[in-house]
């Protein structure tokens, strides 16, 4: 009789097991699935990456720093000139 009933339950931890890694591997492909069709949808928005923003805020920074040093080169240039 104990033989059986571990048999039973060596069974049943074995089919567990079985359904626990189906599922693992399940949500791992939906997973990937949703990520696919996220990145498919930001594709399609049109959406600018990390990279490309971080790029044109640098540009953005240079260009405010270009503009204040030629504005205090212009205030500097009035000044000299007769009024």
């Amino acid at each position: 009789m104990a033989q059986t009933s571990n048999r039973f339950l060596d069974e049943m931890s074995r089919l567990m097991n079985d359904a626990a890694g189906v599922a693992e591997g399940v949500r791992r492909e939906v997973s990937t699935l949703v990520q696919s069709q996220m990145e498919r949808v930001l594709r399609d928005m049109d959406v600018v990456t990390r990279e490309e923003h971080e790029a044109v805020k640098d540009m953005a920074a240079k260009a405010r720093e270009e503009n204040e040093r030629l504005a205090a080169r212009l205030a500097e240039v009035e000044k000299k000139l007769p009024k």
